[in-house]
């Protein structure tokens, strides 16, 4: 069926001789399709792609026929769930009649499989390991975004989080943070940043305000202690296939900045810890980044930049990275030029501004062999997408009208006793169930105030010609190599050099 001109087309641009993920067969029109099959080359996936399309149209099932394929291939992915319609990717599907006749319009040999998946959680909220960073890794940058702070107040926090580090104060979670804000605001705290400028009343009681919000949503269950490492997401399962980690966010709409923030620091951490690798005959970690317009929103152009720079030069360490979202729109320019592979669903013109997305979209693409490009994205049914990806030069392939292939795990939520089961088996349960709470700014500040309260008590009365309160009797004492050891100050002094060698993009760091 090859005689079609744009057919032909395709075909010659699809002919790809490297191994590659099959996403389904080029349509002629609404109702014919061509035997003609649309491919992304496996090597280019870490040219980064798009999944765009209006609610309802497919992307999720999309990112599931990807990953699928993906973990087939041996690549690790991450997949933020959403909904939990991913979630069933670790079951085999269930064939019926609407499957088969997909699975054979497009000339695909459908098996039900599972994959193998390990499910996260953030902060322990919903079904999954727990994630949680501490508050010195995940910078200041990216918390000013979180909080909504404009560029003053994220300066003055740049400042909190430099006096936290030189000062010995680590900051773990939210109250440690809270803890330096009011220090470094009260007469006692005040010389301490007086060389570097000061933190105004007013900007300590926006971002401890701010703060306080922040921790109503329940953000404080997400930062703390054991901090995730992002390299557990390149993981292979025993058989060779990648393993999909599936991040359960319940309640996203009380927190859309959080989310989108974590899955920017995952990014960065894993800029910092992986080896350059160039390109490869495969990626290391394709990484879906799912309502990817919460991350730009009101965002500084700083932030912008960064973020661009990170997309930028993550490929080279072989990660790709997928935003998903509604319109490409959504997506900055200096992101979106760097995105290789596009998936477009239905769009839909239902107002003005619709018909202006719509018409950028458009623009967005190559020159197309469609007569009306911005009809066919119209016309698109579910499961249709206008795709065009990198071939294995690394030239834009021939746009192609498609219909997608079936998933051949579960498309839908996964059995919740079942997920339950496989959170708890999990290698990483052991290391990321239970809270760890050492000494941190907190604390240190706390006996701080506390030993200064003494002296002044003590001074006092000294100067009344009272005794002073005795002392309380001393607890057995460990040798001098023992107190140096257990030393917050020693584990602070070995994290404080790991911190800076990570150091970098988004200001964030690890202890």
């Amino acid at each position: 069926m090859t005689e079609n001109p744009i057919a032909a087309a395709v075909a010659t641009g699809y002919a790809f001789t490297a191994p590659a993920l099959e996403l389904g067969a080029l349509m002629l029109d609404e109702t014919n399709l061509s035997d003609v099959h649309i491919k992304i080359p496996l090597g280019m996936l870490n040219r980064h792609g798009l999944v765009a399309g209006a609610t309802g149209t497919g992307k999720t099932k999309t990112l599931q026929l990807m990953g699928e394929q993906l973990s087939a291939n041996g690549v690790p992915v991450f997949a933020a769930d959403i909904k939990g319609d991913l979630s069933g990717m670790a079951d085999p599907g269930a064939e019926d009649d609407k499957i088969k006749a997909r699975a054979a319009s497009v000339g695909q040999a459908w098996e039900a499989k599972g994959f193998p998946v390990t499910y996260y959680a953030l902060g322990g909220q919903g079904t999954g390991i727990p994630l949680r960073v501490t508050m010195t890794s995940f910078g200041p940058t990216l918390l000013s975004k979180v909080l909504g702070l404009n560029e003053t107040q994220e300066s003055s926090l740049g400042l909190v989080f430099h006096y936290a580090d030189t000062a010995g104060l680590p900051l773990l979670d939210l109250k440690d943070l809270r803890a330096v804000v009011h220090y470094l605001d009260s007469d006692e705290g005040k010389p301490d940043l007086k060389e570097l400028g000061g933190l105004s009343s007013a900007t300590a009681g926006v971002i401890l305000r701010e703060l306080i919000a922040f921790e109503n949503q329940g953000a404080d269950a997400f930062f703390g202690e054991p901090e995730f490492e992002s390299s557990d997401l390149l993981q292979v399962a025993p058989d060779g296939r990648g393993m999909v980690s599936m991040v359960e966010l319940p309640n996203l709409q009380d927190r859309p900045a959080l989310f989108s923030t974590f899955l920017m620091w995952l990014l960065a951490d894993l800029f910092h810890d992986l080896p350059e690798v160039g390109d490869g005959d495969k990626p290391k970690l394709v990484f879906f980044f799912d309502e990817a317009h919460l991350l730009f929103d009101d965002a500084s152009n700083a932030f912008l930049d960064q973020i661009a720079q990170t997309v930028r030069l993550i490929r080279s360490k072989g990660v790709g990275v997928f935003f998903v979202t509604q319109s490409p729109t959504d997506v900055p320019d200096d992101v979106l030029a760097q995105l290789g592979s596009r998936v477009q669903h239905q769009l839909r013109a239902a107002t003005p501004n619709d018909a202006k997305a719509l018409k950028a979209t458009v623009n967005t693409y190559p020159t197309s062999s469609y007569d009306d490009l911005g009809k066919v994205i119209l016309s698109l049914g579910i499961g249709e997408a206008v795709v065009t990806v990198m071939n294995e030069r690394g030239a834009p392939t021939p746009v192609a009208w498609t219909r997608l292939r079936a998933p051949e795990s579960l498309m839908g939520p996964a059995d919740a006793a079942a997920m339950d089961a496989a959170v708890k088996s999990s290698p990483g349960w052991p290391t990321y169930s239970q809270v760890v709470d050492r000494e941190s700014a907190s604390e240190k500040l706390a006996a701080r105030i506390q030993a200064g309260a003494e002296k002044a008590a003590a001074e006092s009365a000294k100067a009344s010609g009272k005794p002073a309160p005795k002392p309380k009797a001393a607890k057995p004492q460990d040798s001098t190599f023992e107190k140096v050891v257990k030393s917050s100050t020693f584990k602070y002094a070995v994290r404080y050099a790991a911190r800076e060698a990570v150091r970098g993009m988004f200001g964030i760091g690890r202890r």
